[in-house]
C-alpha cells in the first residue's frame, strides 16, 4: 500500500466513477483501475464493488477511505510546514459555510487572505451544519462557519463563536399580524410557512418549537436562501422564521415580529477538527477569521461554552445554538 495508491481510492470514492477519478488525478483510466487492483490484492479484500452500469465503495474500502483522508491530510500538512518556510507560497485552504451566513461576511476575510497570500488556493463549499461537521470529520473541510447543534458539539470538533443573534417572524406587510412587535409560535399555527429544506437545523428548530406549542407547521414553500425565503414572503406566500440580520437587512419588504415564545437565537461558529495539526495556511486563515469578526462585532473573544446559550435562544449551561 502506498500514498499513491490511497490517493486514487479517495478519488474514486469522491467521483464514484473510475474515468472522472483518473481526471481527476491526471492518469490514464486503466491505470488507476491496475492501482485500484494491486491495493486489493495486497490487503485480500474487495475495495470496489465494479459493474457495468456503476461503482459502489465496500464497506472495507469505506474504512479505508477515512483512515487514507487523514493519512492524505497529514502529509500535506507536512508538505505545508515545509514550504511556510518559503513564506506559504504554496497550499490550500478548504472552508465550509452554511446557506445563511447574516452578519458574517466570509468573503471579507477570503479578499484578505488571498491578498496577502496569493499563491494559496482557496476553495468554498456550501452546505448545512451538520454536513459541515461530517466533512470537517473526514478531513474534507479545513474549516467551517456553521451553527452548533447537539451532534456538532461533539465527536472532536473545536469551536469558537463569532457572532450570536435573534431569529425573529418574518409576515407579509399585509398580515394581520403586520402591525404587532411580538408574537408566539403558537399564534402561528394556523400559518402557511416558508422553511428551509429538510436537514437545516433552523428547519428542525422551527418544527421543534411548533410542536411543543401543539401543531406541526404547513411547510408550503421551501428554500435554502434566506433572500429567496424573505421575497416570497413579501408575496404574500406566507410566513417565516428567519434570523434577524436577514430579515432587516436591505431587500424585500416585510413586516418583522419579535419571537417571544420561545425566544430563539443562531449562533455562527468557526468550526475544525480537533486533534489535527493545522497547515500553516490554515493556521492562518482561523487566526484572520476570528480577529477579523471579533473586530467586527465590537465583543470580546468568546468560546461556544462561555455563551452558554441554548437551542431555544435561553442561556443553559451546555452552549447550544440554533443552526442553518
Amino acid at each position: 500500500m502506498d500514498v499513491r495508491q490511497l490517493r486514487y481510492l479517495v478519488a474514486l470514492a469522491d467521483e464514484l466513477n473510475f474515468t472522472r477519478a483518473a481526471a481527476r488525478e491526471h492518469i490514464a483510466q486503466p491505470a488507476l483501475s491496475q492501482q485500484i487492483r494491486r491495493l486489493e490484492d495486497e490487503l485480500g479484500l474487495p475495495v470496489v464493488e465494479r459493474t457495468t452500469r456503476q461503482v459502489a465503495i465496500t464497506d472495507a474500502g469505506e474504512l479505508l477511505v477515512a483512515r487514507a483522508r487523514r493519512i492524505l491530510a497529514e502529509l500535506e500538512a507536512a508538505t505545508d510546514e515545509l514550504l511556510a518556510v518559503k513564506g506559504m507560497e504554496r497550499g490550500r485552504v478548504r472552508v465550509g459555510t452554511m446557506h445563511t451566513m447574516g452578519p458574517v461576511d466570509v468573503s471579507l476575510v477570503l479578499a484578505i487572505f488571498h491578498e496577502r497570500h496569493r499563491g494559496i488556493e482557496l476553495t468554498v463549499r456550501e452546505e448545512a451544519s451538520e454536513e459541515l461537521a461530517e466533512l470537517l470529520r473526514y478531513d474534507e473541510l479545513d474549516l467551517a462557519f456553521l451553527s452548533v447543534t447537539e451532534r456538532v458539539e461533539s465527536h472532536g470538533i473545536g469551536l469558537h463563536q463569532l457572532v450570536l443573534e435573534e431569529l425573529v417572524v418574518l409576515l407579509p406587510v399585509a398580515h394581520r399580524f403586520a402591525r404587532r412587535r411580538g408574537l408566539t409560535i403558537a399564534e402561528l399555527a394556523s400559518e402557511e410557512f416558508i422553511s428551509f429544506r429538510e436537514g437545516a437545523r433552523l428547519r428542525e428548530l422551527l418544527w421543534s418549537a411548533a410542536r411543543s406549542a401543539g401543531f406541526e407547521p404547513n411547510v408550503k414553500l421551501e428554500s435554502n436562501e434566506s433572500g429567496r425565503i424573505r421575497r416570497l414572503v413579501s408575496r404574500g406566500m406566507g410566513v417565516a422564521i428567519l434570523p434577524r440580520s436577514d430579515a432587516e437587512a436591505p431587500g424585500a419588504e416585510v413586516a418583522v415580529a419579535a419571537l417571544t415564545d420561545p425566544p430563539l437565537a443562531r449562533d455562527i461558529t468557526l468550526a475544525w477538527r480537533e486533534g489535527r495539526r493545522h497547515p500553516p495556511a490554515v493556521a492562518e486563515f482561523l487566526a484572520l477569521a476570528r480577529e477579523t469578526f471579533r473586530d467586527q462585532s465590537g465583543e470580546e473573544d468568546r468560546t461556544v461554552a462561555a455563551a452558554g446559550v441554548a437551542s431555544d435562544g435561553r442561556r443553559s449551561a451546555h452552549g447550544r445554538a440554533a443552526s442553518s
